[in-house]
């Protein structure tokens, strides 16, 4: 192994940032899910000594299968329509996204469940694939991204890592965005106790410390009513605080593909040690 894999990992965020992101993973397709993963197996077990190979298959699969692009692209949407006040666009596109109910929500709702939505997809859709890319190559990055495609009590123990990874850097990333990393990490270690996700609400209330605005509390899903615990202690979020979580999506991205990068060279340095003692 070489530091393919991590030159890989960086030329594909920057795809993603540069180019956009293809949609393979936006249609509940079970089976182009399983043939991509197939896919990348094979490619990483033939590229394994080019390190050109690797790089280049790397590279693809993270510009495949990351959503920072589209994340901003859609949270930019949304706090536009909430500026302008066109509600139902702005209930349109939320829908696209998540899945509670929101014909019912006025401008603080839309607000907040924006946040919620671009907080938990900057873990799921950008951190976590790219924490796996680092880890288990383009196997990894396929998977975690089929896992977040198609929520699961695996998806959930597969990101356990990426998400609590998601949150410090969100903390370390706050004050680029004006926001306050103090806040961060308070709400990230006071707030989450109650939450029914062991995921979400950790991004979340590092999302609400940051931007010093307050998330969580009553919502409305198809299968009923949840009461969740208050996230933060600011004041109720509008569309400034949409777009401000768009950029700290994007601060919390850029971080990630430096730490993936790193920790996929240190992984290396630690495999070749192995087996060479060998």
């Amino acid at each position: 192994m070489t530091a393919g894999r991590a030159i890989g990992l960086l030329l594909g965020a920057a795809a993603d940032g540069v180019i956009g992101t293809p949609k393979p993973f936006d249609r509940k397709n079970a089976a182009l899910a399983g043939g991509l993963f197939a896919g990348g197996v094979v490619v990483e077990r033939v590229s394994r000594r080019s390190p050109v190979a690797q790089a280049l298959g790397t590279a693809v699969a993270t510009w495949a299968v990351l959503r920072g692009a589209r994340l901003a692209e859609d949270g930019t949407a949304l706090a536009r329509d909430l500026e302008e006040g066109e509600l139902e666009d702005a209930r349109s596109t939320l829908a696209g996204l998540d899945s509670r109910c929101t014909e019912d929500l006025g401008v603080i709702g839309l607000s907040r469940a924006a946040v919620e939505t671009v907080a938990e997809h900057t873990s799921g859709t950008v951190v976590g694939p790219m924490f796996w890319g680092a880890v288990a190559g383009m196997p990894g990055l396929i998977g975690s991204r089929v896992l977040a495609a198609y929520p699961s009590k695996l998806g959930e123990l597969v990101n356990l890592v990426p998400t609590r990874l998601a949150s410090a850097l969100t903390v370390a990333g706050a004050p680029v965005v004006g926001g306050s990393a103090s806040g961060a990490w308070r709400a990230w270690r006071r707030d989450t106790v109650a939450h029914p996700s062991p995921n979400a609400g950790r991004i979340e209330a590092a999302f609400a410390g940051a931007l010093e605005i307050r998330l969580g509390g009553r919502t409305v899903y198809p299968t009923g009513v949840e009461e969740r615990p208050v996230l933060g202690d600011g004041r109720n979020p509008d569309a400034g605080h949409v777009t401000r979580a768009v950029e700290l999506s994007r601060v919390v991205g850029w971080l990630t593909a430096v730490s993936s990068a790193v920790l996929a060279l240190l992984l290396t340095g630690f495999r070749r040690s192995r087996g060479s003692a060998a």
